[in-house]
């Protein structure tokens, strides 16, 4: 049985464009986790829909892939 809450369709989406935007610049989730200051699982958790990111970790992940915020919305 799985511990993880159902997340809505935007988290995933969000974490489905992360992974795409991460892969297409050639970064491993751990390199991007180190970059942008956050833990590797987390990285995976948000790519796989599971959990939800917090605003402040959306800049990390902005600022880490040489982004803007805004380029990180579905």
């Amino acid at each position: 049985m799985s511990t993880h809450k159902v997340q809505p369709p935007i988290v995933q989406r969000f974490g489905r464009k992360l992974r795409q935007i991460r892969e297409d610049q050639d970064f491993s989730q751990e390199e991007l986790a180190d970059k942008a200051g956050l833990h590797r699982t987390y990285i995976s958790m948000v790519e796989r829909g599971e959990r939800s990111v917090a605003l402040a970790s959306m800049e990390k992940l902005a600022k880490a892939l040489g982004l803007q915020i805004q380029d990180l919305l579905p």
